[in-house]
């Protein structure tokens, strides 16, 4: 039996637009100044606009990926999907897919950064932390926007 999937690519563009602003909040004003220290990034060491535009680029086309794949992801949780009966709440999608996505994929990504990089704890909890956030966002969006 093959899923009936059905996206909703304006939940995908919002999920997207929820990610790109978050990540400027949590880099800029919530944890910028901590996550430069923990980079070795000068705090004022103002950036090169054309790294910032290849920067801001990057961003949006791993914005859509991630939301692209959690909406497909999400969906293949539900029952209904594979006409095996009748959906849970959204928030249970929204939280599951979000969640075994960044303890699976993210975490070990970022322990590696740990291990192999020599990047900080500290250095390890923000971004872990952003990437829990952010899919929890998105996976939500894709959950009960569908």
């Amino acid at each position: 039996m093959q899923p009936d999937i059905h996206l909703n690519y304006w939940a995908i563009l919002a999920a997207m637009a929820a990610s790109i602003v978050l990540g400027f909040l949590w880099y800029g004003p919530i944890f910028g100044k901590a996550w430069m220290k923990e980079m070795g990034i000068p705090a004022d060491q103002k950036p090169d606009p054309k790294v910032m535009r290849r920067g801001v680029i990057l961003m949006v086309i791993g914005s859509f990926l991630t939301a692209f794949v959690l909406a497909h992801t999400g969906e293949v949780w539900r029952p209904s999907v594979w006409k095996a009966g009748a959906d849970g709440s959204a928030a249970f999608y929204g939280f599951s897919t979000g969640f075994w996505t960044w303890i699976g994929f993210y975490v070990p990504l970022l322990l590696g950064s740990v291990a192999w990089e020599n990047k900080s704890w500290k250095l390890f909890g923000i971004n872990a932390a952003y990437y829990f956030v952010m899919l929890q966002l998105v996976a939500m969006i894709l959950a009960f926007w569908r």
